[in-house]
């Protein structure tokens, strides 16, 4: 049997939880090895596993692979979530992308200064609600199908449900005005993978608490 592939990362989100995410909607299951202390991450950097001295770092298949784009891709080919062409390839990319921005100004708020939060989850809502999730229902009613690309599962579908619960988690009520999207969600919520790793006890993280922001802040020391 296959080693399990094994993930270096933070006790949080941050960049590691959208590989998370895609190897549960795999049904893939991972270990994982935090990284607590500047100690630690040096020593995983000194053992040259690190190509540009930052982490997620997933071991898997022999490699030990770097770059969070990098590892996504290749965990969505390896496990049929990446179209079954170059144009579904392309538009999985598209749409990956965009809920990546999303995700990641939500991901760095936490890191900025206090006062300045409050402001900054209103201003994401907002730019969800009129920028990521237009451009989302329009694709879904456009097509009428269940899903984003080819009217199969993929790694776009994973990563905008996951964007979607982030969202929520600072407006419950963001997606008053999205039918196609709120069907979406039911629909992708209801699939067994996707219901585990909702689960309390799933390998699923919070979100980021003032343990982790200093957590973090030692350990890459900025």
């Amino acid at each position: 049997m296959a080693a399990k592939p094994k993930l270096y990362y933070f006790c949080g989100r941050g960049r590691m939880e959208a590989i998370r995410w895609l190897l549960a909607a795999a049904g893939v299951e991972f270990e994982e090895e935090f990284i607590e202390t500047r100690e630690q991450f040096e020593k995983i950097q000194k053992a040259g596993h690190l190509l540009f001295g930052q982490v997620p770092l997933v071991e898997i298949d022999g490699m030990m692979l770097t770059q969070t784009r990098a590892i996504l891709g290749y965990l969505a080919a390896k496990y049929n979530l990446y179209g079954k062409d170059l144009k579904e390839r392309a538009r999985i990319d598209m749409y990956t992308d965009g809920t990546s921005d999303l995700m990641l100004m939500i991901l760095a708020t936490p890191f900025s200064s206090p006062t300045n939060k409050e402001g900054s989850y209103a201003t994401i809502v907002q730019k969800a609600k009129t920028r990521y999730f237009p451009a989302f229902e329009k694709v879904l009613k456009d097509h009428g199908e269940d899903f984003l690309v080819g009217n199969a599962f993929s790694w776009a579908d994973v990563q905008l449900f996951e964007a979607i619960l982030m969202v929520e988690e600072l407006d419950a009520g963001v997606l008053s005005g999205f039918p196609q999207l709120k069907a979406f969600k039911a629909r992708v919520g209801n699939m067994p993978n996707i219901k585990k790793f909702l689960q309390p006890g799933s390998q699923r993280k919070p979100p980021a608490d003032d343990h982790y922001v200093k957590v973090v802040r030692d350990v890459l020391q900025f």
